[in-house]
Parts: C-alpha cells; sequence; structure tokens
C-alpha cells in the first residue's frame, strides 16, 4: 500500500446477472494526488466509483477510508463520510442562485450568510462571479467549478471527477486544472475520470488501469507512454486502432448538399458549403466558432434567414427537422443526454423514433418491424446489450452513440451530421464510430463530421472546412499530411488564408 494511503480498495468484487464486473480489484489513492482511473466503457470504472459512493454493494472485498472500514450505503452517506463526486452531467438547480446551489440542503446556514460564504468560496476557485445569479446564467465550466465547490465545502476528503472536462474549452480545462492543483495542494485526494490522454499526463500523479473488470495495473504517470497506456487500455496496439483512411470520393460524384451563403441571426452570419455523395467533410474550429451551429441550419434545428440551399440539385427550404428529415438529412446531436437518448425507453424504441418520425405516426411500424429494425443495427453496430428491451439509460456512453447512429442509419439517410459523436466515449468506440462513418462514405452516405479533435478530423475527413466567428475561414482538401494540424490551428488564429 502507498505511503499517505487515505483511501484502500482491496479485492473489490461486484456479480449483475451474467456477469462479473468487478473481480478482484485493487485501488488506493494518497492524500494530496490526483490519481486517473482508466478504462474503456464497461472496464468497471463506474462501478468501482459506484461502489466507493454506497450505489452498489460489492460482493467481496474492503473500503478502508482515513485508517477505517466503511460500507457507505447510498452516495448521501459516502459524503457525509467526506467522499464527494462531480459528474460529466452536472446535477445542480439552474433556476437556484450559484450560492443557494453550493448551500441548498444544508441548514446550519442561513440565507443572509450564505451569499458571502459563497462569494468568498468562488474568489478561491479563481472566480469573480455575481453568487445571487441563477446558476443558469453562467457557462457549463463556472457550472462545473460550482459542483467542485460544493463538494469541497462540505469538508470532503476524496473528490471524485468524473469526465468534468468533457465539454469545457481549453482555457475553461487550464482553470479547472489550476483548481485542482490547489486541492491536491491541500492534501485532498482526487480521483480523475477522463478519457483525453493528454490531460492524464498534464494533471495526474498516478493511474490505475481496468479492463473487462480485472484490474491491469497501477503506474506512476511517467511509467507509460500513451501508446503503451491505450495498449493496456485495449489489449491492442493504438496504431493497428487507428489504421484508417477516408473513403475515396469518386470522380462523377454528384453534390449532395449545395448551401450558398447561408446564415443565421447570432449564429451564423455566411457560410457557403458544397458536400458531395459518399464525401466526408470535416469541421473544424473552436467552441463557439460556429460549427454546431451550422449543423443546426442545415438540420433546421436553426431557421436560416439569408442565403440558399439545395439538396441533390433541388432547392430545398427547411424550416425544421422534419423538413430535413424529410430530404434525407439525418443529425446525431453535440448533448447526447440532452437532445440525442429518452433514456427510461429502450434500445428499440429510441432506435425507432426517427424512422416512425420519418414514417409518419398515422401509419406505426409493427412490432415485428421494431424488432427486425433494432436487431439488424445492434448487430451492424456490435451495440453492447443482452437485448433490444434493455433502456438506454442503462449503457456506457459509447454504446448510447452508437445506438443514436442506429436510429439515424435506419433512415437510410443521404447526408448524415455528427456533431462530437467521439465525445467522452472511450478509445476503442471512438475507433468504430470513426470507422464506421468512413465505411457509411464508401456506401455513398454523405457525412459532416464535427469534432474538437483536430487529429480525428484529419484522420478521417476528405476535406476540412475551418470554421472563426460564425464563417468560414478556410478549407483544406486531403490527403492531409503531419503538417495540417499546424495549417489548421493557424487558420484558427487567422494567421493564414485557407487552401
Amino acid at each position: 500500500m502507498p505511503d499517505n494511503c487515505i483511501l484502500e480498495m482491496r479485492g473489490i468484487e461486484i456479480q449483475f446477472p451474467g456477469v462479473k464486473a468487478l473481480d478482484g480489484v485493487d485501488f488506493f489513492l494518497r492524500a494530496g494526488e490526483v490519481h486517473a482511473l482508466l478504462g474503456e466503457n464497461g472496464a468497471g470504472k463506474s462501478t468501482l466509483i459506484k461502489c466507493l459512493t454506497g450505489v452498489n454493494k460489492k460482493d467481496a472485498g474492503t473500503i478502508i477510508f482515513d485508517g477505517k472500514e466503511i460500507s457507505p450505503t447510498s452516495p448521501q452517506n459516502a459524503i457525509a463520510m467526506g467522499i464527494s463526486t462531480v459528474f460529466q452531467e452536472i446535477n445542480l438547480c439552474p433556476n437556484l442562485t450559484v450560492a443557494e446551489n453550493i448551500f441548498v440542503g444544508r441548514k446550519e446556514f442561513k440565507r443572509k450568510v450564505i451569499n458571502k460564504r459563497a462569494q468568498e468560496l468562488m474568489k478561491r476557485f479563481h472566480l469573480d462571479i455575481d453568487v445571487t445569479r441563477p446558476l443558469s446564467y453562467y457557462s457549463t465550466a463556472v457550472q462545473q467549478m460550482v459542483s467542485i465547490a460544493r463538494a469541497v465545502d462540505i469538508q470532503a476528503k476524496v473528490l471524485i471527477l468524473d469526465e468534468p472536462t468533457s465539454s469545457l474549452d481549453e482555457n475553461e480545462v487550464q482553470l479547472l486544472f489550476s483548481v485542482m492543483r490547489d486541492l491536491k495542494a491541500e492534501g485532498l485526494g482526487i480521483i480523475f475520470i477522463t478519457h483525453f490522454l493528454d490531460q492524464i499526463y498534464a494533471i495526474s500523479d498516478r493511474m490505475t488501469i481496468l479492463r473487462n473488470g480485472h484490474l491491469v495495473g497501477t503506474y506512476d504517470i511517467g511509467e507509460l507512454t500513451k501508446f503503451e497506456l491505450v495498449s493496456k487500455m485495449i489489449g491492442k496496439d493504438m496504431e493497428a486502432i487507428f489504421d484508417m483512411h477516408p473513403s475515396e470520393v469518386k470522380a462523377d460524384a454528384s453534390t449532395m448538399l449545395n448551401a450558398d451563403h447561408i446564415g443565421a441571426p447570432g449564429a451564423v452570419h455566411d457560410i457557403s458549403l458544397a458536400v458531395k455523395q459518399g464525401e466526408l467533410v470535416g469541421f473544424g474550429g473552436l467552441l463557439g466558432s460556429g460549427r454546431t451551429e451550422t449543423a443546426e441550419m442545415i438540420f433546421g434545428a436553426n431557421h436560416i434567414t439569408k442565403g440558399k440551399m439545395e439538396i441533390k440539385g433541388k432547392a430545398v427550404d427547411i424550416k425544421k427537422p422534419f423538413d430535413a428529415i424529410m430530404n434525407g438529412i439525418a443529425f446525431c446531436p453535440e448533448d447526447r443526454k440532452r437532445d440525442g437518448i429518452i433514456g427510461d425507453l429502450s434500445i428499440r424504441e429510441n432506435i425507432m423514433l426517427a424512422v416512425q418520425a420519418r414514417k409518419g405516426f398515422l401509419h406505426p411500424l409493427s412490432r415485428q418491424e421494431q424488432n427486425e429494425l433494432a436487431d439488424k443495427y445492434i448487430k451492424a453496430l456490435a451495440i453492447a446489450t443482452p437485448d433490444a428491451e434493455k433502456k438506454i439509460g442503462e449503457l456506457s456512453g459509447g454504446n448510447q452513440q452508437k445506438v443514436i447512429l442506429a436510429r439515424w442509419m435506419a433512415t437510410q439517410p443521404d447526408l448524415l451530421i455528427l456533431d462530437e459523436p467521439t465525445r467522452g466515449i472511450d478509445v476503442g468506440a471512438k475507433a468504430e464510430i470513426q470507422r464506421l462513418m468512413i465505411q457509411m462514405c464508401g456506401d455513398g452516405v454523405s457525412v459532416i463530421f464535427i469534432s474538437s479533435e483536430l487529429e480525428e478530423v484529419i484522420r478521417c475527413s476528405n476535406r476540412i472546412v475551418i470554421m472563426r466567428d460564425g464563417a468560414k475561414a478556410g478549407e483544406l482538401v486531403g490527403p492531409f499530411d503531419g503538417n495540417t494540424q499546424n495549417r489548421i490551428l493557424q487558420i484558427i488564429a487567422g494567421e493564414e488564408v485557407g487552401a
């Protein structure tokens, strides 16, 4: 056991019906360290954390926290002991003020003092904000800090951060890391769960890797290269996983989409874009550059007020998503939790939504048709589930993303728009989705692909459109070389005119 150990989980076993989720897993956390907990979706990370926070009951093993053996019975019980969790989806009340969110449910503080306490706490987190404003007034990054502030202010000794950076830009990530370093210096033990390899190496002291419910090993951050880390996570070589190339666009391919100087107030003021049949066009640019807004205009979620658009050479007036669906356009949104899945419905029901909308709700699909379609795409996308009736909310993030893809693939679209389809999912699932995009292009589907990770945009795209300040700043045509990423960054910064 490491010196200065504040948390010891030894021999943890958890059995679910038909599967052993954790099999003799050990995990140790020091006071004053950032410890990355890593593995693919389904590796056992969430199960281990749920065991620590009282959501899942262990079948075997011991947990020793701050020198005493514990068996948390609920998240509230774990919090009372000093173990707090901040989840990827922020679980706060947007209609309450910042101060109220920090102190809600804590009767020991009277209303007249919580604003002052909250203001002091926010300054400790490098934020000078008005804590009397509703939480919804502030960005995701600020809301994330409020979640952490609440967790720390209840005298937590262990802080679990579950994918805290998935919706943050680079500056916001650095602010979070600054706070994490401050908390670490104060002796807090931090468990950091993320899929961003660069961030693991930037902030973590040690890392523990799980695979298929088993412990692969615990390592100091300098012991493994990124390639070695990924290899241990997935049991395969990283280069083999990402050995893929864009599908070739036929020389005589027709134009699937032609957008001519389209725009919408407060979103995108001017963009022209043509996408050929079987072409994968990647969008590069910073958050807020207009990537998502452009996708939403094409899909009718944001109404075009200037310019014109053609699908297969025919002028179209897409005012709402239903118009887009009827014109063969599909859209997988950026926020799968908010805009994509319906968590209480089954996989089958989630897949059927877009097909049924296109067919018309006065002509319902029979249960047999639904079962056949659902089973077809569960198999095609290798969705990990015992059957199509499992609730989608019970799946891992990567499998939820596959179900959303299946929903739109079932409509047999001509143009598929994917907004951050690989965000917050593990390396293996990410590669599967990228390979699927390229395969669809080979089958003649046109794809618009939005991602904040330039490496995957470059790897998958035939052509890259770079956005800046609500307009197209440049365009690069593949095949791409080792200097492409630098050229994209220069265009984003306004230092080069795109080719």
